[in-house]
């Protein structure tokens, strides 16, 4: 692919991340074109539907999750990576719901894949570190953390969470997980 072309597509995602988020299925490639400063017909060379948008997004936003947990593996402190990761996959809830959702009304499952299994990897990988430098419980295992991950993201999501309670829901689902 042609490096402005590689461009043109990187503004597409970014731009229909934001589009998606802000007016949910409502949203229209034409908004999501006119974001990103292309015509409508650059959009549809990249993505022919609505829906090729929203998994190309998808597919984005999971190599995100996984990229910010390998650079904290590779470069973070161990002791304060894991709860980091856990407090960014928290936040990011919002944006990477509301796609999941625009892609479950449409009626496409969300087939986990191999994108899935590296993040599973890579957030044990936070865990035992974290466990390795005494900073999370010994005795938490990563079924068990991830299911704890994935109420407090849904929770935050499906209710709606103000700041507020998101930053008092995390404190103390990490601090169980402390040492």
């Amino acid at each position: 692919m042609r490096a402005d072309a590689r461009r043109n597509r990187a503004r597409i995602l970014a731009a229909a991340g934001e589009v998606f988020a802000e007016r949910g299925a409502s949203a229209s490639t034409e908004e999501v074109a006119a974001r990103a400063g292309v015509a409508i017909g650059t959009v549809f060379r990249h993505f022919p539907t609505k829906h090729d948008l929203l998994a190309a997004i998808m597919k984005e936003l999971r190599q995100r999750l996984i990229d910010k947990a390998e650079t904290l593996i590779a470069g973070g402190d161990p002791a304060t990576a894991f709860f980091d990761y856990f407090t960014y996959l928290v936040e990011s809830s919002a944006e990477i719901g509301t796609v999941v959702t625009l892609l479950a009304e449409e009626g496409t499952p969300i087939e986990p894949g191999d994108q899935i299994m590296a993040f599973a990897q890579t957030f044990g990988a936070l865990l035992e570190a974290a466990q390795e430098a005494g900073t999370v419980r010994p005795d938490a295992r990563l079924d068990e953390v991830m299911a704890l991950l994935t109420a407090t993201t849904h929770g935050a999501l499906a209710a709606s969470w103000t700041e507020d309670l998101r930053h008092r829901t995390l404190a103390l689902v990490l601090d169980a997980l402390r040492r």
